[in-house]
């Protein structure tokens, strides 16, 4: 049952199918949560409040309790429209879907990647299905965002019929930069982040301590660090040690990026229990400083070029008009 199950879960990951189906509930991960010491982001003044329900937000600014700085969040609410969200979603759901873990299903774009061998090419990577290019352009206008090259792009499914969650991780830190970015559709759903306190080769955390931060203290961009820098070490360490969860809402057709502090030390996850109906976010990947353009892998470029590609899904796929 170690083995890939026919719903696509494998090892400890499971979903509603495989744990009823197959028996695979005595291997599901059970994540326990001191409820007591959760705290909930606001959007609005960029603290963390005292609670639980991920509606805790919509208080604001009659926030109830103490709340603790959460840095390194960002959320614009309303990115895309409603409109915007249903012709994107039907060109979405024109391109096949594969299976993944946790009840999940994706599509993704990008190079392929061997984090354990810490190994890039480009695989069959062409660039990025144009119906989403209009995502990509509206980064632009996102100060946060200056300077960012989209290298992977992932399309991701969470059905509650299915169970579908992710668990606890943080995104590899050898190859994907600093700055984490979300569209969240179809409906609100919670980011649960916790902090790690683990071994530091796990998630190649350790490659984040060479290289700079991209995003300074006062939330200005710096582009000009491309190569491992003695001097990162003391940048990477964590800020804000707390023995607390911290629930980031993730509205429906909002933005979320998350940088520094959440994206090196505490992971994140996306509990069954908040997906209450369809929810598709569409997630992106830049590289890090070394793989960017003039950095020290600087073959990498030949990939930032292609990640420049747009295509017509519908001429890719022979979808009839």
């Amino acid at each position: 049952m170690t083995q890939p199950r026919p719903c696509g879960c494998k090892g400890c990951r499971t979903c509603l199918i495989c744990e009823t189906q197959y028996g695979a509930d005595k291997y599901k991960i059970q994540l326990e949560f001191d409820k007591t010491k959760s705290y909930v982001y606001c959007p609005f003044c960029n603290k963390a409040w005292p609670g639980w329900d991920s509606d805790v937000y919509k208080q604001h600014p009659n926030h109830d309790g103490t709340p603790i700085e959460y840095p390194g969040v960002y959320i614009q609410l309303d990115f895309i429209t409603e409109e915007e969200e249903n012709v994107l979603m039907k060109n979405i759901d024109e391109v096949p879907w594969d299976i993944s873990q946790s009840g999940r299903r994706k599509q993704n774009y990008g190079p392929k990647t061997n984090f354990k061998k810490m190994k890039i090419n480009a695989g069959n990577f062409d660039g990025f299905p144009v119906f989403s290019k209009f995502l990509q352009d509206r980064f632009e206008a996102v100060p946060l965002l200056k300077g960012y090259d989209v290298i992977e792009q992932c399309s991701l499914e969470y059905d509650p019929s299915k169970g579908a969650s992710i668990d606890p991780h943080i995104d590899d830190c050898w190859i994907w930069g600093e700055r984490i970015i979300t569209v969240n559709c179809l409906s609100d759903s919670v980011l649960t982040m916790t902090r790690y306190h683990g071994d530091t080769k796990k998630y190649n955390l350790h490659c984040a301590e060479k290289y700079c931060p991209l995003v300074k203290p006062d939330g200005s961009i710096n582009l000009e660090c491309r190569d491992l820098d003695k001097t990162a070490y003391e940048a990477s360490k964590s800020q804000y040690d707390l023995d607390v969860v911290v629930r980031i809402p993730m509205p429906r057709r909002s933005l979320l990026v998350f940088y520094g502090e959440p994206r090196y030390h505490w992971e994140h996850c996306v509990l069954r229990e908040d997906i209450s109906s369809r929810r598709v976010c569409i997630a992106y990947r830049e590289f890090t400083p070394p793989y960017m353009q003039n950095g020290c892998h600087e073959e990498a470029g030949n990939l930032v070029r292609q990640a420049k590609t747009f295509w017509d899904h519908k001429l890719k796929y022979q979808i009839k008009a």
